[in-house]
């Protein structure tokens, strides 16, 4: 196999709780240790992050200098992000890379040994452009588990088949993604106006570019879910809401599934409305009647081997569809004036349909 050059980005902020483990789990891969980069972009940490990441710096160096090893070792460099955002941290690391193949890794996660090799290897094998893996969610507490559970289901997250697939193939986005160096080239960086959803809008751009992403589901990561209903609907809401802005700016939807939250408000609003200007009750339950019915199903199957996790699981699943859809519509009020020309309207009912895959999409 032919060792290219990689270069790991790491975008980070307050990950006090979480970055030695994700450190740690990136600098022990099994891929030749002096054909890779580490670049931790960090966004101002307040939290003690950023001590860390230093502490790790130097017994990285210290241990080099002890084994006389200092060539034939992995570099770690520590840049600042001013703006403190993620696309932002992601293009920093892209004007300071050196690496062939261009690989994002967040400081809320941890990555199996063999996690960098099998990217490469398969971004080889199939000619991708983009490779990626399973994700795990994991958290802490009952709620933390109920919400790792709720975003590993098809009923939480829809057919981002990242949560859970167990089977390989051509994807409409990946979490994380190993990127060969001359996409960027081609369709450029990051879009650094999204705070959230800035992967899924890259990857979108990326295929209608024609380019092709590769899920491959021995490829494994570990991602700590939110831990709290607060946090979790806060995400969910932008999520919504900047999934309005990746629509507008790629002028199509990029799966149907983005769709179906801000569906489900609606229909909630609008039995509401029905019921209050009839005074017939009975519209309340006509959506959600189904929903509760469709929900408590999908909680039993998603908790059978977890019993003591359903009885919360129902309330995490709305938090999820109702957050994301009411950030939804937060972000069609947001940007109206785009959301609301004619031309554009036209262009967004297309659903995109990926070019060059096959399989999974």
């Amino acid at each position: 196999m032919f060792y290219p050059f990689i270069t790991i980005i790491m975008p980070i902020r307050n990950e006090v709780s979480f970055i030695e483990s994700s450190l740690k789990s990136v600098l022990s891969q099994d891929y030749p240790q002096d054909r890779m980069e580490i670049l931790v972009v960090d966004g101002m940490s307040t939290d003690g992050t950023r001590h860390l990441v230093e502490n790790v710096i130097k017994c990285q160096y210290r241990n080099n200098v002890e084994r006389q090893a200092d060539t034939h070792s992995t570099s770690l460099m520590l840049l600042d992000n001013p703006e403190r955002i993620v696309p932002t941290a992601l293009n920093i690391g892209l004007k300071h890379a050196k690496g062939e193949i261009i690989v994002r890794v967040d400081g809320h996660c941890e990555i199996a040994p063999n996690y960098v090799r099998q990217c490469v290897e398969f971004i080889q094998r199939k000619n991708a452009d983009c490779v990626g893996g399973l994700q795990r969610a994991k958290s802490m507490g009952l709620i933390g588990n109920a919400i790792a559970l709720a975003t590993s289901s098809p009923f939480g997250v829809g057919n981002a088949l990242f949560h859970y697939s167990k089977d390989s193939g051509w994807v409409d986005t990946v979490y994380l993604g190993a990127y060969k160096r001359q996409v960027f080239a081609k369709i450029g960086l990051f879009d650094e106006e999204l705070i959230r959803n800035q992967d899924d809008e890259f990857n979108f751009r990326l295929r209608q570019s024609n380019g092709r992403i590769w899920l491959d589901h021995s490829i494994r990561s570990i991602y700590y879910t939110r831990a709290n209903f607060s946090s979790l609907c806060r995400q969910y809401f932008q999520y919504g809401m900047f999934k309005i802005r990746v629509i507008q700016k790629r002028e199509a939807v990029p799966s149907l599934r983005h769709l179906i939250p801000g569906a489900f408000v609606f229909s909630i609003v609008l039995t509401s409305l029905l019921a209050l200007i009839t005074r017939q009750t009975i519209w309340i339950f006509t959506v959600l009647g189904p929903y509760m019915l469709v929900t408590i199903s999908a909680s039993i199957w998603t908790a059978r081997k977890h019993p003591n996790i359903m009885p919360i699981l129902p309330l995490v699943f709305f938090c999820l569809h109702v957050s994301y859809g009411i950030g939804f519509f937060a972000g069609i009020w947001k940007w109206r004036r785009q959301f609301f020309d004619l031309h554009l309207i036209k262009k967004v009912l297309k659903i995109h349909i990926p070019k060059g895959g096959s399989g999974m999409i």
